[in-house]
């Protein structure tokens, strides 16, 4: 039996997958770096706006949506 010459799937991006998820309305949503250790350098303040996620600028959106293939969690 040999495979059809048909058009291959498009795979999603396994990295692009674990740091980006697109929320309801299509935006894609990354965390904050500098979050993960050595915080107690930085601000309060700095810290406080760090926390939770931040959509992705607009110029990166189309190449994140490629990637993700229209999966995200």
């Amino acid at each position: 039996m040999s495979k059809g010459k048909g058009k291959s799937k498009i795979k999603t991006h396994k990295g692009t997958k674990k740091r980006f998820r697109l929320s309801a309305k299509g935006k894609a949503m990354h965390r904050s770096s500098g979050t993960s250790h050595l915080a107690q350098a930085v601000s309060s303040k700095r810290r406080r706006n760090l926390r939770g996620t931040t959509s992705v600028d607009p110029c990166m959106e189309p190449t994140i949506h490629a990637a993700l293939n229209g999966h995200s969690y």
